[in-house]
């Protein structure tokens, strides 16, 4: 007689059930492994990126991001494209990081990931020093502003009256426009630029009147010798009102490594290693 164990089969039963109830329930998640990174910028926004002479992508934030690869790693590839489509192409898998001097704000929050942040810079308005605007009412100064006001405080109004009917120039998608047409747009014409230096170039040239952009890349802008007819005009505006700062934008999807560069920027902001390449990038501190 062959003696059946009724032991076995009721392990077998046991274990075949788990295999069934684990089919139903899908795949199970794994957590990604990061071994390679594809970072893209937009190659001319001085000194954030840059494009060298010999086609090297180059400034802050691509010499900040072989330190973080470095600590994280990873191999990193940086490639270059027009800050339009960035944010499409990331979500599109393209590449897997967002690096241009991206600013944290809860409209793009709703579509990217973000690190920390690694920089916090004020903003102000360019102006050529020997014209009428060169002068405009509180130069000098800074004025910090926790949100952005309904209305201008009165270290601020005053700029309303002096830009009427002047054209502003702005680079196209910098998270500083809104403000500017929150407060001007009924008063003075708006134009958006591609890049900031071709803003730069026709402001110098006389075909706008006003640039305003952040202090990181005006200071850079303004260090040049052909830009020696330019200077700052009007207060300087820092505080909350432009957000958190600046990170690096991600997918969504991606949590391991924003895990991996939010620990890596951490510990480069503990260091000094921020402190120490903003300083030479932009002669400035710019950590939050």
């Amino acid at each position: 007689m062959i003696r059946l164990d009724a032991k076995p089969l009721a392990r077998k039963s046991l274990a075949f059930g788990l295999v069934v109830l684990a089919a139903l329930a899908g795949p199970v998640a794994r957590a990604k492994t990061w071994t390679e990174i594809t970072i893209v910028t937009e190659g001319g926004y001085e000194p954030w990126n840059l494009t060298a002479p010999d086609g090297a992508i180059v400034g802050f934030e691509p010499e900040f991001m072989q330190d973080l690869c470095a600590r994280m790693k990873v191999t990193c590839h940086i490639v270059s494209q027009d800050w339009d489509g960035m944010i499409a192409g990331l979500n599109a898998g393209k590449f897997d990081v967002i690096m241009d001097a991206l600013a944290i704000t809860p409209e793009r929050a709703q579509v990217i990931a973000f690190t920390i942040p690694f920089a916090r810079t004020p903003a102000a308005f360019v102006a050529v020093k020997a014209e009428a605007l060169g002068n405009l009412p509180g130069t000098g100064s800074m004025v910090a502003l926790d949100t952005d006001p309904d209305t201008l405080p009165d270290a601020l109004a005053s700029l309303r009256t002096a830009l009427k009917g002047q054209t502003i120039g702005v680079q196209v998608g910098n998270a500083l426009n809104g403000f500017v047409y929150k407060h001007f747009q009924d008063v003075a014409e708006i134009r958006e630029y591609k890049t900031a230096a071709d803003r730069t170039l026709d402001l110098a040239d006389g075909r706008i009147d006003v640039a305003f952009d952040d202090m990181s890349y005006s200071n850079w802008a303004l260090a040049k010798p052909e830009n020696s007819d330019l200077g700052y005009t009007g207060p300087q505006i820092s505080g909350p009102i432009w957000g958190v700062g600046e990170g690096f934008g991600l997918r969504q999807s991606d949590p391991e490594l924003k895990a991996m560069l939010d620990t890596a920027i951490a510990s480069a902001l503990a260091d000094g290693t921020v402190k120490r390449l903003s300083e030479k990038w932009f002669k400035m501190d710019i950590s939050p």
